[in-house]
């Protein structure tokens, strides 16, 4: 294969998991722009996204669709949970207080799926037929279609949302000034509950459409909460786009450290960025000078 495909290649295959990193991104923004928390049990809700999805289709014999759909669906509600029992008796406390709590909730997950799903591996089948696409000397599978089309219309749908419905613009207001939201007439508490929803929602969405690619298991949660967490930080932390774009570029990062150097360093790509951010910009490539919530 000459060098440009490969380069090409390597370039297709970050941008499909870095597409999934960035999902997880998208997940850790909507609930700092809510809480200023940085919710480290989000790389659990794209475990149990991709494996409740697994066993949905394997245990009940459901079909895929609805698998996927079952599983996004119940990983939300147990965001809404998450907040209800760990987060909201606590509030008030201080954030590395609530960060703390959300680490162990993540650590409580993880047990959990270990004593459910067992530790093996498990894959989803792919949501289309067909094989592998060739494009510039380089193959693209159709699941990375999917996982394209799927984080653009998540985050085309997350910025509609905050932009033009109401509850959209209640978070945002929450996210702006709580007691001015609260004066107005919003519940900040049932905004705090609805934006673990959509951040456990989107993480699951991640977990189900790259089940079919990378596989899945009860600890995998780990490495993509915090390569999450890390493109959070490289996009500018609050800021959703940035958080979807500092994915991928980290993705590609990846993949090309893997491809031209060795895989044994593909992991730490992201914590190097990660420590370079903090010293050169910690707003990210896409944030404001001084870190502000979006």
């Amino acid at each position: 294969m000459p060098f440009s495909a490969q380069l090409l290649q390597y370039v297709f295959t970050g941008a499909t998991v870095g597409a999934t990193y960035g999902l997880a991104g998208l997940g850790f923004t909507v609930i700092f722009n809510a809480t200023e928390i940085i919710n480290f049990a989000q790389g659990e809700f794209v475990m149990l996204g991709g494996m409740l999805a697994v066993f949905a289709l394997r245990w009940g014999g459901i079909p895929l669709p609805v698998a996927v759909l079952g599983s996004v669906l119940l990983v939300a509600g147990i965001g809404v949970a998450m907040d209800r029992l760990t987060i909201r008796p606590l509030r008030g406390r201080s954030v590395i207080a609530l960060i703390i709590v959300t680490i162990g909730v993540s650590i409580l997950l993880r047990g959990g799926a270990m004593l459910v799903f067992g530790k093996d591996t498990f894959a989803l089948p792919p949501f289309s037929a067909g094989g592998p696409i060739t494009l510039g000397g380089a193959t693209l599978l159709p699941q990375s279609l999917w996982v394209a089309g799927v984080t653009l219309l998540a985050l085309v749908s997350m910025k509609l949302y905050f932009e033009h419905t109401l509850l959209g613009k209640a978070m945002r207001a929450c996210a702006c000034d709580r007691k001015a939201a609260a004066l107005m007439g919003i519940s900040v508490d049932a905004m705090v509950t609805l934006s673990f929803a959509l951040s456990a929602l989107v993480g699951a969405l991640g977990g189900v459409i790259l089940a079919p690619i990378t596989l899945t298991s009860y600890d995998v949660g780990i490495l993509l909460g915090l390569k999450g967490f890390a493109a959070c930080a490289l996009g500018g932390l609050g800021n959703p786009f940035g958080a979807v774009a500092g994915g991928v570029i980290l993705g590609v990062l990846e993949s090309l450290t893997a491809g031209l150097l060795s895989s044994g360093y593909k992991d730490a790509v992201a914590f190097v960025i990660l420590l370079l951010l903090l010293f050169l910009r910690p707003a990210g490539l896409f944030g404001a000078r001084r870190a502000e919530r979006a």
